[in-house]
C-alpha cells in the first residue's frame, strides 16, 4: 500500500529532556550548532526506532529541529520572516501565542530548507521517511494582505505565483533525495469553519469562501510537476498549541474546496465535536484517501477500541472503507512546547492506533 497508510500520524512528537534542555543551552549561547545537531540526530534516531517499532510504516524525525511546525520553514525563504504580534482571534486559555508570518519582499527559495533534514531521517529509517511542511496558505492566512509587501506585491497574484515556484523548488529537491511521502500542514480550510473566525477576515476585507478555493489552488500550484512516485497529503486542524485550540465548527463550508487540492489523501481531525460530522465526507473525490484523526493529542485519556471502531463504521457511510485510514488528529507537539500528555501517553495513543487499523483492516 502506498501512503496514506492504515496506521498513520501526522508528524510531530513530544520532545524529549535531552533535546529541549539541548535547545536551550544552544540559545543561551552555551551549546554550538555543531553540539545541538548531534543531540537532535540521536533523539531522531530514537524516536525513529520507536516508532518502527510499535509497527508504523510511515516515520517522521518528530520535528525535533524546529521550534513552530509552520515558522522555521516558511522563513526558510527569501522575504519571509517571523514575528511576535497580537492576535484578534488567538489560542484558548493561553497568554503566549505563537508567532506571525510576515512577507517583507519577493519570495524566492534560494537555498534547500528541510533537504538536509529529511536526508538524515531517511538514512536511519528503515520504514517510509515522511517529510512534513507548512501549506502555502500559511503565508497569508493570518496576517492576510497588510502582511504582504505591497511595495513587492502591488498584485497579490504575483505573489502566489513566486510561492507555487519556491514549493516546487523545495519539493523536487526533496523528490532528488529521496522522499516518496510528503505532507502539507494546512489549518486554514479548517480555521475558515469556524464562524468568528472567517467574521474577522470579512471585516478585514476578505472572503472567507474564495479564500478556501485560493488556499487550495496555491496547494495544486506547490505540488504541480510533484517528482515520481511521491505521495502527497494535506493535514488539516483547528489548531494545536499546549494542547489548546483556535477553530470550532463543521467542515461543510469548506469541503468541496477542501477537497479540491490534488493530493493523495487528506489527514481531517475528527477528535471532537468540534469538528463537526463525518457528513461532509460525501464530497471526497473517488479514489482519494481520508485518514480519520480520530485519537485526540491534547489530552492522555486513551480511546477505547470499540469506540474508535464504531466512529470508523460511522465514517464509511460516506466513504468506502477500503479508502479510510486511521491517525491522531493532530502532531503531539506542533511547537516545541508540547501537548498536555507524557511521552508514555504518546506512545500508547500510537499503538492504539495500530493495534485498530490491523483488527478493522487486516
Amino acid at each position: 500500500m502506498k501512503p496514506p497508510f492504515r496506521a498513520d500520524q501526522v508528524g510531530s512528537l513530544l520532545r524529549p529532556a535531552e533535546l529541549a534542555q539541548a535547545r536551550a543551552a544552544s540559545k543561551r549561547g552555551e551549546l554550538d550548532t555543531a553540539g545541538l545537531r548531534a543531540v537532535e540526530d540521536r533523539c531522531i534516531r530514537a524516536a525513529i526506532e520507536k516508532q518502527e517499532s510499535i509497527g508504523l510504516q510511515a516515520v517522521t524525525d518528530g520535528e525535533f529541529r524546529r521550534d513552530w511546525w509552520h515558522v522555521d520553514f516558511l522563513a526558510g525563504f527569501e522575504g519571509v520572516e517571523g514575528y511576535v504580534a497580537p492576535l484578534v482571534v488567538g489560542f484558548k486559555d493561553t497568554e503566549e501565542q505563537p508567532p506571525m508570518i510576515r512577507v517583507t519582499g519577493k519570495v524566492k527559495r534560494t537555498k534547500p530548507i528541510f533537504v538536509d533534514s529529511f536526508r538524515y531521517m531517511k538514512s536511519v529509517a528503515r520504514h517510509t521517511a515522511k517529510q512534513t511542511i507548512p501549506a502555502p496558505a500559511m503565508l497569508h492566512l493570518r496576517p492576510g494582505r497588510s502582511g504582504i509587501s505591497k511595495a513587492a506585491y502591488p498584485d497579490l497574484a504575483e505573489f502566489w505565483t513566486d510561492v507555487g515556484a519556491a514549493y516546487r523548488a523545495e519539493i523536487a529537491d526533496l523528490g532528488a533525495a529521496g522522499c516518496t511521502y510528503l505532507q502539507l500542514d494546512d489549518t486554514s480550510f479548517a480555521y475558515l469553519c469556524d464562524e468568528k473566525f472567517a467574521g474577522a477576515l470579512a471585516q478585514r476585507g476578505d472572503d472567507p469562501k474564495k479564500l478556501a478555493y485560493t488556499y487550495a489552488e496555491a496547494i495544486n500550484a506547490a505540488v504541480a510537476n510533484r517528482p515520481a512516485g511521491m505521495a502527497i497529503t494535506m493535514h488539516t486542524c483547528r489548531g494545536n498549541f499546549k494542547s489548546t485550540w483556535v477553530a470550532s465548527g463543521g467542515y461543510e463550508p469548506v469541503v468541496e474546496a477542501l477537497f479540491s487540492a490534488d493530493v493523495d489523501g487528506f489527514f481531517m481531525e475528527f477528535d471532537s465535536e468540534r469538528a463537526g460530522t463525518f457528513e461532509p465526507l460525501r464530497f471526497v473525490p473517488k479514489g482519494k484517501k481520508v485518514v480519520l484523526g480520530l485519537v485526540t493529542t491534547k489530552f492522555g485519556e486513551l480511546e477505547d477500541k470499540d469506540t474508535i471502531k464504531r466512529r470508523i463504521a460511522a465514517a464509511a457511510k460516506f466513504v468506502p472503507l477500503e479508502d479510510l485510514c486511521l491517525s491522531p488528529q493532530c502532531g503531539f507537539s506542533s511547537t516545541h512546547h508540547g501537548n498536555n500528555l507524557s511521552q508514555d501517553d504518546q506512545w500508547r495513543k500510537l499503538e492504539r492506533i495500530v493495534e485498530v487499523a490491523k483488527e478493522v483492516w487486516g
